[in-house]
């Protein structure tokens, strides 16, 4: 599997080929898990942090994709809010990101791990 921007081939049927970049698979899964309600944010490193100050958002920041030919592991960092039941809100990031990736993609998505990082408190988002 790679976890680079190379393109996956997904069909080679007689009209052409489609591919699909691995970056296309982070964008999708970090989107699809912003919409759970009682995610504060994605977590992500150094350099999605410095993207951010330089002010472009980065879609798929604390995403990571492990992408083939046909299936896809993926690995989200995320920040929960306080006073949200974390087991709940990773189980919904994870049938949300399976279901928008495969949709999307056409891949099988064969696992979706979350970490999280950290609570999110209410004074948290005023200072930001």
């Amino acid at each position: 599997m790679d976890e680079s921007g190379a393109q996956v081939v997904i069909d080679e049927g007689g009209m052409g080929i489609i591919k699909i970049s691995g970056d296309v698979v982070k964008i999708i899964a970090g989107l699809a898990a912003t919409e759970i309600p009682g995610i504060a944010a994605m977590s992500g490193g150094l350099v999605g942090g410095i993207a951010e100050k330089l002010g472009r958002k980065n879609l798929s920041k604390g995403v990571k994709a492990d992408v083939g030919e046909k299936e896809a592991t993926i690995e989200m960092n995320v920040i929960i809010e306080y006073g949200s039941q974390i087991h709940k809100v990773a189980k919904e990031i994870q049938a949300k990101v399976k279901a928008s990736v495969e949709d999307m993609t056409g891949l099988k998505v064969l696992s979706v791990n979350v970490n999280v990082q950290g609570v999110s408190f209410p004074m948290d988002k005023e200072e930001n």
